[in-house]
């Protein structure tokens, strides 16, 4: 009820964002994590070819980010997140209806180049419009994701025990769903212009050197959050010997942030300068990997998961509050999108440490290795954030008393 109320309290365009990232992260979650099975079992193609096709999708995402954070602030965000959702709705329909390699390749280019253009043109319109209440609306669009993310794997497991194409066709449908929902109630809203071309705006962003310095030292969170798809499920089933203990980790992260993220962010937003609060979440995610590191068993695996969740609904909100800060409005689509470069490139590196790490502690008898590795990251993250707080690298918040006006 408490999400209900605050969400009430924004205007239309955000609310219907909310509802959106819902939407994205159930289609996503209910087709993506059982691809690679179809791919194999259904299709027959080998660990190569599906490495190639999965690898295409996360390219396309990952490297044109930039191009969608540009895209929203030259073309306006309305469009460039419509068009996005349009391209995912096609890209999932192509992976029901074909089996060909080239038509697979395609579904992969479309699907990725839709999370490239869609995702950091949401996150700026959505910090547009929520106006100086950014980080309560970061706060609620981080509760609709992670409840999209658990609701979406569930949803594609049923699915399935129909065949793939049906989890494929009913992905597609909801992001079509979402893109009329977009096209006939989000507002349009007038373009700024930047007052330069597109790779001047790019050189200016990343001419930012406290930004480029941020962007860095946000490695361990996103590093740390893919954890909740590799290193936390592999060690629930560990330690279970059950398969679906991976369920297990998303449902008290669900729970947890249902109950506590309005709560936690409204209480740190006043008490003291948000780039502490960061550097505390980020803290927090470090330290969620030493219980599973100290003692083996589900308990201290199901521990970590709320401490990393923990971290998350702490840091999160500020994080995506404070991208905006950086620079002019103008460019805040392109801040999103080169920022979300770094932490693709970051967290594709973070994770094949990890994987490193997960290897050589298997073969080697050192359980605990993986677990300190990630700790490591988060820590290390949390104290260079710290130092460019200390510096007086980062924006300070606005003023209180217009904050609470505003909202």
């Amino acid at each position: 009820m408490r999400t209900w109320h605050e969400m009430r309290r924004f205007p239309l365009a955000v609310r219907l964002l909310l509802v959106n990232q819902l939407g994205v992260n159930t289609g996503f979650y209910l087709l993506i994590p059982y691809l690679a099975t179809h791919l194999t079992e259904n299709l027959g193609l080998s660990a190569a070819v599906v490495g190639i096709v999965l690898g295409v999708r996360n390219l396309s995402q990952q490297g044109l980010f930039i191009i969608g954070g540009s895209a929203s602030d030259r073309l306006g965000a309305r469009g460039v997140i419509i068009a996005g959702c349009a391209l995912r709705t096609l890209g999932f329909a192509l992976f029901a209806l074909g089996d060909g390699l080239t038509v697979l390749l395609a579904a992969s280019v479309l699907s990725g180049l839709a999370g490239a253009l869609f995702n950091p043109a949401v996150r700026a319109y959505l910090a547009q419009e929520a106006g100086e209440g950014k980080a309560e609306a970061f706060a609620l669009f981080n509760v609709f994701a992670t409840t999209g993310a658990l609701i979406g794997p569930l949803l594609g497991s049923a699915l399935l025990l129909v065949d793939f194409r049906t989890s494929a066709l009913t992905a597609a449908g909801i992001f079509a769903v979402l893109t009329v929902a977009q096209a006939l109630v989000l507002p349009a809203r007038k373009v700024e212009p930047s007052g330069g071309g597109v790779l001047g705006d790019w050189r200016e962003v990343l001419g930012n050197r406290a930004f480029v310095a941020f962007a860095l030292a946000m490695v361990g969170m996103f590093t740390l959050e893919n954890q909740l798809y590799l290193l936390l499920p592999d060690g629930a089933r560990k330690a279970t010997g059950w398969d679906g203990a991976a369920g297990i980790v998303f449902l008290v992260g669900t729970v947890a942030n249902l109950a506590l993220q309005l709560r936690i962010t409204k209480r740190l937003k006043s008490q003291g300068n948000r780039a502490r609060w960061i550097a505390v979440g980020l803290a927090v995610m470090g330290l969620a990997f030493l219980p599973p590191a100290l003692t083996a068993g589900a308990v201290p695996v199901l521990a970590g998961a709320l401490l990393l969740y923990l971290g998350i609904m702490i840091a999160q909100p500020f994080v995506m509050e404070l991208i905006p800060r950086f620079g002019r409005p103008e460019l805040t689509g392109t801040y999103f999108g080169i920022f979300y470069v770094v932490s693709g490139v970051a967290a594709a590196l973070g994770n094949t440490a990890v994987g490193w790490a997960m290897d050589t502690g298997e073969s080697g008898g050192h359980s605990w290795l993986p677990w300190v590795c990630c700790a490591l990251f988060g820590l290390a993250s949390a104290g260079a954030v710290a130092w460019l707080y200390r510096r007086g690298a980062l924006p300070e918040p606005a003023d209180p008393v217009r904050e609470r006006s505003t909202v």
